[in-house]
């Protein structure tokens, strides 16, 4: 394999997951998604310990017989990310206001500024979703169309927009998930009970955190450029192939 076909294919791994990690913390597992699930083979050595140890319980608990494993799964979804209080410390609120406003709230600041610059990368979020701009799924998915638009820059040989575009990524991990995802993970630890949701708290911060160290390889230590809007118009929360290219 070239040092070009490794690179996209790497590239075409951060796509698959973090369309995976988004859909997973969008909505509850359906029976479509279960079955994908099963047949699905998990790396067992990453060389990140967190992945490893995220997907080993995911792995674990699909291959246990449950009576009934949805439903299993959607209470799961509830008490993990939903809760049963309104107080702010209910559950692991899937939401970066949550997380950076003095009293949990939903909706401030940090709604704000995702909000900011999705629109400045062209993307706009679906009429059917309901939930902030700064959800884990949506900051989850900008990431995966990033990674997709960084892809395509890629395979035209645009390596300055690539290089761009993969900037642009890290910036948003760094000013985004990574400044408060890991207070989200701790709160991942307490209140889902099955080891699927566990997993999957272990997994996206041990991915998050590989996923920068990539990209501070590629980046190095270059001066930082605004990702060039190439004009395409986008909706976030959509399923993994209805998202719109091209005007609206």
């Amino acid at each position: 394999m070239t040092i070009e076909n490794d690179f996209a294919a790497v590239l075409k791994g951060r796509i698959s997951t973090y369309g995976l990690l988004s859909r997973l913390f969008r909505v509850e597992v359906d029976q479509e998604l279960y079955d994908t699930l099963r047949t699905m083979k998990f790396p067992s050595n990453t060389g990140e310990d967190d992945v490893d140890a995220g997907y080993a319980m995911i792995f674990d608990y699909l291959e246990q017989p449950h009576q009934d494993v949805l439903t299993e799964l959607a209470i799961d979804y509830v008490r993990a990310f939903i809760g049963s209080g309104n107080d702010g410390y209910s559950a692991a609120y899937p939401y970066e206001s949550v997380y950076t406003s003095p009293k949990r709230l939903m909706m401030q600041d940090a709604r704000d500024e995702v909000l900011v610059l999705y629109r400045a990368a062209g993307i706009e979020k679906k009429d059917s979703w309901k939930e902030g701009e700064d959800h884990i799924a949506l900051e989850l998915e900008f990431e995966k169309i990033l990674a997709q638009r960084a892809l395509d820059a890629f395979e035209e040989n645009d390596e300055e927009r690539c290089y761009a575009l993969l900037l642009q990524q890290r910036n948003f991990l760094e000013d985004h998930l990574l400044s408060w995802y890991p207070m989200m993970a701790e709160d991942m630890k307490k209140f889902p009970r099955t080891a699927f949701y566990q997993g999957l708290g272990v997994l996206t911060s041990g991915y998050l955190r590989s996923d920068l160290d990539f990209l501070n390889d590629v980046l190095g230590e270059g001066a930082d450029q605004e990702a060039p809007h190439d004009g395409a118009s986008e909706k976030l929360a959509c399923a993994e192939t209805d998202c719109a290219e091209g005007g609206e």
